[in-house]
């Protein structure tokens, strides 16, 4: 374990959490958004269980699976509109889940480091982390814009290699699968939340350290690691 600022020992360094559906309440806001492009488009909507299955990946990989064999203009087209909406309208409806601030905040006082990795562009989180105004609270972040799409695990490891972390000391907090097959890959283990857009059974499927109801929740576990760490050994 490595020594925070506070004198404690903690069970991780780096705490790198998903966006949507993990800190941001936007799993709905998002369906609606890309409902409303495909119908504009006149393209074929799938069901809600699938739109909100892509959350999470990249814009071209989520493309892929709703319009199967999209060709470029096709893309091109889906992209632009879905980008109108979204900066248009839908991005103003999403808000931080219920006490995420806090538990940010709460985490920070520990002593630990908080990063971002997302499958959002990076223009979207931008915008998002000053309207939420919490961008203080990360050391790094990581986009699809820069990386390879999740579940590849380059957004992980970028970001160890930036903020000089070992997997072993870092821990990935996310709402979907997609969030916990990138940690596997990058050999960091990971917190499932059933606050977005994967239910309990897919996300167990991936051997979380624990399944909470969201972020708030994480303070409590992580300072359970830590009395359990510190106990003594019979």
């Amino acid at each position: 374990m490595i020594s925070s600022t506070t004198g404690l020992d903690l069970p991780y360094s780096l705490l790198v959490f998903d966006w949507d559906g993990t800190l941001v309440d936007s799993i709905g806001t998002i369906v609606e958004c890309t409902r409303t492009t495909l119908t504009e488009l006149s393209l074929p909507v799938p069901e809600d269980q699938t739109l909100r299955g892509v959350i999470g990946l990249g814009l071209r990989e989520t493309i892929g699976v709703m319009v199967p064999e999209c060709d470029e203009p096709t893309y091109e087209a889906i992209v632009s509109t879905y980008r109108k909406h979204w900066f248009g309208t839908f991005q103003r409806q999403t808000r931080l889940f219920t006490n995420v601030r806090e538990a940010l905040d709460e985490l920070r006082a520990a002593g630990y480091a908080l990063a971002v990795a997302t499958g959002k562009s990076r223009r979207g989180l931008e915008g998002e982390l000053d309207a939420a105004g919490i961008r203080d609270h990360f050391i790094a972040t990581r986009t699809a814009s820069e990386a390879r799409s999740k579940p590849h695990p380059q957004m992980l490891l970028d970001l160890l290699d930036e903020v000089g972390a070992p997997p072993s000391q870092a821990l990935m907090i996310g709402d979907t699968s997609y969030d916990l097959e990138m940690a596997r890959g990058a050999g960091m283990r990971a917190v499932a939340v059933t606050s977005g857009g994967h239910d309990p059974a897919e996300l167990r499927r991936f051997e979380p350290l624990t399944c909470l109801a969201g972020v708030p929740e994480l303070p409590t576990w992580l300072a359970t690691q830590l009395r359990t760490a510190d106990s003594p050994r019979a």
